[in-house]
């Protein structure tokens, strides 16, 4: 991931010490010279907050027990180019860290699983009970949005984003239920009190993601923005050949945060 993650900082750092250098006459002028041509850059820092999630929810699952967000900071950098003379339309294109995270506990009855025994082995059938979920994803994320200035302070911005997964967890554990393999008329296997499974999903998450992303942008200060931006994916999580889990599921995050402007 580190090979990732040094050039995004790069990104960032040189960002900043232009902003360092803002009061020098050069980088005035170089200021000057961009929106003259009608460029943006802009850096931001945010946090996601929100789940991965099938839509509907199916009849699998009976009830959501504790959802709790986990710490998803997202850091990008991003250039806008203005179509139009007085910058009412726009196009930008951005570099962004992105992190996804939750744990959630649900009831489901007769939902796909795949738990790890005690020996080692895998045992794979249907399960009835509670089920504990963790989801971490770091992505390396592309939005390439169009922009649409309201008024000085205000613009939005909507299109698609691409993303690739730099690493994923999906795991967990069942308590509280029992499994009935290999289908729901098969043998039945009983988990009461202290007694639970764990299960891990990650080596079947996808890759690449992709997805929409609809947002606004207030400008607070000269420079200083404040976003917020709903990223919405639009495939399934999971690779297609994998059919444990019956149903497709779709990381919907709400990003909030601020951005300083060049």
């Amino acid at each position: 991931m580190k090979k990732y993650v040094t050039p995004i900082l790069a990104l960032f750092l040189g960002g900043f010490a232009l902003a360092g250098h803002a009061q020098s006459s050069s980088s005035h002028k170089g200021l000057l010279w961009l929106a003259s041509h009608g460029l943006n850059y802009e850096i931001k820092a945010g946090i996601n907050i929100g789940g991965t999630s099938p839509l509907p929810l199916p009849k699998e699952i009976r009830s959501l027990d504790s959802y709790s967000p986990g710490l998803a900071i997202t850091l990008e950098g991003n250039a806008t180019k203005w179509l139009d003379a007085k910058q009412k339309w726009g196009l930008s294109v951005g570099l962004r860290l992105d992190k996804k995270d939750m744990d959630t506990k649900a009831t489901v009855k007769n939902y796909g699983m795949e738990i790890l025994s005690e020996t080692g082995g895998k045992i794979k059938g249907l399960w009835t009970g509670g089920v504990k979920t963790t989801v971490k994803m770091s992505y390396l994320t592309v939005p390439v949005l169009a922009n649409y200035r309201i008024s000085n302070r205000w613009k939005v911005m909507a299109g698609p984003y691409f993303s690739y997964m730099l690493n994923g967890e999906f795991s967990g554990n069942v308590y509280e239920g029992h499994l009935r393999t290999p289908d729901a008329s098969g043998s039945r296997v009983n988990f009461e009190g202290e007694n639970k499974a764990a299960y891990d999903f990650s080596d079947n998450l996808r890759r690449f993601q992709w997805g929409v992303q609809v947002g606004g942008e207030w400008k607070a200060y000269k420079h200083l923005n404040v976003h917020a931006d709903l990223t919405w994916g639009l495939n399934d999580i999971f690779q297609k050949d994998f059919t444990t889990v019956s149903f497709a599921m779709y990381p919907i995050y709400l990003n909030l945060g601020f951005g300083y402007e060049f």
